[in-house]
């Protein structure tokens, strides 16, 4: 049985994912207003990014009425999941851990990031 392809969204797409992540279902103009506020974006760029996107499964359109629907057919965790192992896999050998301290080296963390990244490991610590 042959796999379905997986589809990595770009980062314009995943401009356009964040968006409808926020927002909820929303049509093309909604979208490219949401991303104009962020610099300049032609609506009909806009329009067949979400075209192109709804060919890779990325989004889901509903047609049902005249204005069409746009919305992210994975949750944005999801996304983000998929990603992250991604990069673990090409960029640092398979490994979490190398990943991690990469992450958290990047840029200062707040006194709340810490606390919640303590209490994650904590968890996953296990008793």
């Amino acid at each position: 049985m042959a796999r379905k392809k997986t589809f990595r969204p770009t980062e314009r797409e995943l401009a356009i994912l964040r968006v409808l992540w926020e927002r909820g279902p929303s049509t093309v103009r909604q979208v490219n207003e949401a991303l104009s506020s962020k610099g300049r974006v032609g609506y009909t760029t806009t329009l067949k990014l979400m075209q192109i996107m709804t060919e890779k499964v990325l989004l889901e359109r509903d047609e049902s009425d005249r204005t069409h629907i746009y919305k992210a057919r994975a949750a944005a965790e999801k996304t983000q999941r998929q990603l992250v192992s991604d990069l673990m896999d090409k960029a640092f050998g398979g490994s979490a851990r190398k990943l991690v301290m990469q992450a958290i080296s990047t840029k200062k963390l707040s006194s709340e990031e810490l606390r919640e990244i303590k209490k994650m490991l904590d968890e996953m610590g296990g008793p």
